[in-house]
């Protein structure tokens, strides 16, 4: 089976699109439907999958889940009334209000990271946890006593400066040994089989394939909840206004 085509990653605002459907398979008693091209974001990277529906005159699916496995996308779920054929056209609706928050939630971990760079802390950039129940981000560092209690309120200030900056956020792709090029921090871990994407606030880049905003304005205001240590690991919960 060919690749899916992952349009989210060229334009993550998409919500609505054509496709046309490869396959239609049972597994684990689950109804998994195949597309040639998906707007709907896989799980991965700290953000949580997209849900919708996929439609067309003979039937209409209901996406419970979407998964990301050896250049497929998966689109987990079940028909509410008919049945899709190989090789029909569809249209896919992505949950806009579910796919908003993810993205604002996205795009303000990545903001803390600005803040962090821009407050010129050595910690280096981990996982993030973007998810809307306790999102944080986690850094290889340690927080002494004082900067827990101050270092809040701080990139707390930076992060609603740049939003208050209305900056744009672009997407930039390249070749993997060019992204220290951009990125100051480079993962180790950068998924195989999808293009290299470089997500741009300004002048600063992170390597990421996630949907984010596409002003930093949008995400209206962040908060900084805390910050502890986790080990050998600096912990910054956060959230923004909902």
């Amino acid at each position: 089976m060919k690749s899916t085509e992952l349009i989210y990653l060229e334009n993550f605002r998409q919500t609505e699109a054509e496709a046309t459907v490869v396959d239609i398979v049972e597994e684990d008693d689950k109804t998994i439907v195949y597309l040639d091209g998906t707007i709907f974001y896989p799980q991965g990277g700290g953000q949580p999958y997209d849900k919708g529906t996929i439609e067309s005159t003979n039937g209409k699916f209901i996406v419970d889940e979407v998964r990301y496995l050896e250049g497929l996308v998966k689109h987990i779920g079940s028909f509410e009334k008919g049945q899709f054929a190989k090789g029909e056209k569809v249209k896919c609706l992505v949950d806009v209000e579910r796919r908003e928050l993810h993205s604002r939630l996205h795009s303000a971990g990545h903001l803390v990271d600005m803040a962090v760079e821009e407050s010129g802390l050595e910690w280096i950039p981990g996982k993030g946890f973007h998810f809307p129940d306790g999102p944080y981000v986690e850094y290889e560092g340690n927080a002494d006593d004082v900067q827990r209690n101050e270092l809040p309120a701080k990139l707390e200030e930076i992060c609603n400066k740049h939003i208050a900056e209305s900056i744009e956020v672009e997407v930039k792709f390249v070749a993997k040994d060019k992204l220290k090029e951009i990125c100051k921090n480079v993962p180790t871990n950068i998924p195989e089989g999808k293009p290299t994407r470089v997500v741009m606030f300004g002048t600063f880049g992170v390597p990421c394939g996630g949907t984010h905003v596409e002003n930093l304005k949008d995400l209206k205001h962040e908060i900084i909840r805390k910050i502890k240590n986790d080990g050998t690991s600096v912990r910054v919960a956060y959230d923004v206004d909902r």
